[in-house]
């Protein structure tokens, strides 16, 4: 299913997986024995790394290979007997059969390879970025690796350039294609890491990985030209649309994303909802502010502005305004945001909000490779990588953009905004849960990770600092904090409408930017993110409404012995399993099965 380099490659790092001792221990490392293999870029990822130096074969017979072995796993897993089960093992079951049926939908109905671009791209990213990030393996590992990988990438690009032809109905999207031919010199840029590293290493003694690498390096940059003018020549021109899944096929992938069974006209109304609740609780609080930050002006009403909706948004656009004022400058950015998270730990000491990481975490630009999705990230080591280094990930703002642009950029990411991200990327977001997450004795619960609960977590827990006092004197970062939770509303409204609509930019630009008091560069660059990503946007939302209710649960079930610090652990003590079964764990009011 995968293809090795030449010469063999003998693994230098540990199997880190726990020993099985059960009936399902047993056929869980059966399945991520050969889960592993199909895909090792995974198993990277998670801190497997037997097949660090090979890639998934993107080849039809190997997609079709996959789906065999996906459905071989799922028999077996269904075929064991619920009353030799721990209660534990019923609901990890349950979190693996729900990975599979999205592993296979994946594979079998979405098909990706087939006509997004940017799926090479991420692969071939992914698979030398994680070689190179962290220590987790002597060099004499990680080098030979990455010197396997560069040599498999002729052969990844080829079988990219025969898969790339599209599916009935479903052409190359013309969006993704220009996306991946912006993002291609990342991988040339990684290549250029990994030599420089090699060279490094030589000078210490470690020699073959340079050589083996300059060996393989001039196949790979003919092989990553020949696939950019294989895009630009040959896919961009047959190419259309924009991706766009379609009600049926959104759904679908809804379902498997959310592991819930939210229809998107469902998620519209509770995000149409919760949309007006926000914006009138960002009115009142404008109104409250207007005095201290435009002393000169009268309110706004309806009289001057010609209608009371119209007087109500200059009243709270003005009052961003003048609080977005404050920010950094773009070469500023990393060391602001690295203060800030020791800040945020501080006050987190200070009132006792939950138990801090020990690991390492380092702000830092984000690699070319994944710009295209986003403007923050957390890169975080997989749950078998143990005390390895997490990465904040900040993308600079594009100076080819213009000035304009920029600016409009700095704006959006003012302190208060940089201030929230660095909870919900850092403390006690993205790097706090999922340093916890990787501490979880499930392997289960830890490897099959839900981006519903990762990205829920880090929206609800920003709300939980300000409820708690963060930032209590600032209104301005309260109005922020709602902007910013408004931002979350808005994508899971833009990601139904473009995806089971026909939303178009001039309406993704009033809900963003007329709506949602976005600056013009930030919606922009989230209506390129909702289109290449679908259902990803509503993890947000979805995720933190679960949450919210989930601890609704666990106030009436404590009563008077309710305490946030407790609630706020045992919440993130279970790695990041979807959240219909972290309330299993919890509350016990779903179906052990």
């Amino acid at each position: 299913m995968t293809e090795a380099t030449a010469k063999p490659f003998v693994s230098l790092a540990p199997d880190n997986r726990p020993t099985p001792r059960t009936t399902f221990d047993f056929a869980l490392h059966r399945f991520l024995d050969d889960l592993f293999v199909a895909q090792p870029v995974m198993a990277t990822q998670v801190g497997f790394h037997a097949h660090d130096d090979r890639w998934p074969d993107m080849s039809d017979e190997g997609r079709t290979s996959r789906l065999a072995m996906l459905r071989h796993h799922r028999a077996r897993f269904e075929a064991l007997d619920p009353d030799e089960l721990s209660r534990d093992e019923r609901i990890d079951r349950g979190i693996v059969l729900g990975a599979i049926d999205e592993m296979e939908f994946s594979e079998a109905e979405l098909r990706e390879a087939a006509w997004d671009p940017l799926t090479y791209v991420y692969i071939a990213g992914s698979g030398l970025f994680a070689l190179l990030a962290r220590d987790f393996a002597p060099w004499g590992h990680r080098g030979a690796a990455f010197a396997g990988r560069v040599a498999g990438l002729p052969l990844l690009f080829e079988r990219a350039r025969g898969a790339l032809v599209g599916l009935p109905g479903r052409p190359v999207s013309l969006l993704h294609t220009e996306a991946a031919l912006n993002q291609l010199a990342g991988i040339g840029e990684l290549i250029d890491q990994g030599l420089a590293e090699a060279d490094r290493q030589a000078e210490a003694g470690e020699r073959h990985a340079a050589e083996a690498i300059r060996s393989v390096e001039p196949a790979a940059r003919r092989s990553l030209a020949e696939f950019a003018r294989h895009l630009e020549q040959e896919v961009r021109p047959r190419a259309s649309g924009e991706g766009r899944l379609g009600a049926r096929l959104f759904g679908a992938k809804l379902r498997h994303t959310l592991a819930s069974d939210l229809t998107p006209d469902e998620l519209r109304a509770r995000a149409e909802e919760e949309y007006a609740r926000v914006r009138a609780e960002m009115s009142s609080l404008a109104r409250q502010m207007w005095p201290s930050l435009v002393p000169d002006e009268p309110l706004p009403d309806a009289a001057s502005d010609g209608s009371p909706a119209a007087a109500e948004d200059r009243l709270v656009r003005t009052v961003i305004e003048r609080v977005a004022r404050d920010h950094q400058r773009p070469e500023d950015l990393l060391t602001f945001c690295q203060a800030e998270v020791g800040r945020i730990e501080e006050f987190c000491r200070q009132h006792q909000v939950i138990t801090l990481a020990d690991e390492p975490l380092e702000v830092t630009w984000t690699p070319v490779f994944m710009r295209a999705y986003g403007r923050a990230f957390l890169d975080s080591p997989g749950p078998l990588d143990k005390g390895q280094r997490s990465y904040f990930w900040i993308t600079p703002p594009d100076e080819a953009a213009g000035a304009e642009a920029v600016a409009g950029y700095m704006r959006e990411q003012n302190d208060r905004m940089l201030s929230l991200l660095s909870i919900h990327e850092g403390v006690p977001g993205h790097y706090l849960q999922l340093t916890r997450a990787n501490q979880c004795p499930s392997l289960t619960r830890a490897v099959f990770a839900s981006g519903t609960f990762i990205e829920g977590w880090a929206v609800y827990v920003t709300q939980v600092m300000i409820d708690l006092g963060f930032g209590a004197d600032d209104p301005g970062l309260q109005m922020v904090n709602l902007k910013y939770y408004l931002r979350a509303v808005t994508n899971a409204l833009m990601d139904v409408a473009i995806h089971a609509g026909d939303m178009t930019e001039q309406q993704a630009m009033e809900l963003m930017v007329g709506g949602g008091f976005q600056e013009e560069d930030e919606a922009r660059a989230k209506w390129l993110r909702a289109r290449l990503t679908a259902t990803q946007l509503s993890t947000y939302f979805v995720g933190s409404l679960e949450l919210w209710q989930l601890e609704r649960q666990m106030r009436r079930r404590e009563g008077d012995d309710f305490e946030y610090r407790l609630h706020l652990e045992s919440v993130i003590a279970h790695g990041s399993p979807p959240i219909r079964w972290l309330r299993t764990i919890l509350v016990g009011d779903e179906a052990d099965s």
